[in-house]
């Protein structure tokens, strides 16, 4: 289990590091305040600050679920969307790149 969440960590580490616009920090802390999303959901929640179509919203949350691998997803049927949570196992990895983005380098 270690080594998964050492695997996690460091690609969240570069996921969070290639973050020129604040998009992607913004999505990861929106997923720590919410219990379940649709991509609906997160692109209504992301326009509000940011200008990302909802295709956008879509490869990013593909992206965090596929190769980060700290979202769970669950489809109804196949008429319905896409209800994506984050697994509770690491919101404090998730935090500790939030708040290593926040503070300022000297």
């Amino acid at each position: 289990m270690k080594a998964i969440r050492s695997k996690i960590k460091n690609r969240l580490k570069k996921f969070v590091e290639l973050d020129v616009s604040g998009l992607r920090t913004h999505i990861l802390s929106i997923l720590l305040n919410v219990k379940q999303f649709t991509v609906d959901d997160l692109h209504e929640r992301i326009n509000k600050q940011f200008d990302a179509s909802k295709s956008v919203v879509a490869s990013m949350v593909g992206y965090i679920h596929s190769k980060l691998g700290i979202l769970r997803s669950h489809k109804e049927s196949y008429k319905t969307p896409t209800t994506y949570s984050l697994k509770e196992e690491y919101v404090d990895l998730i935090q500790n790149a939030i708040t290593a983005r926040e503070k300022p380098s000297t």
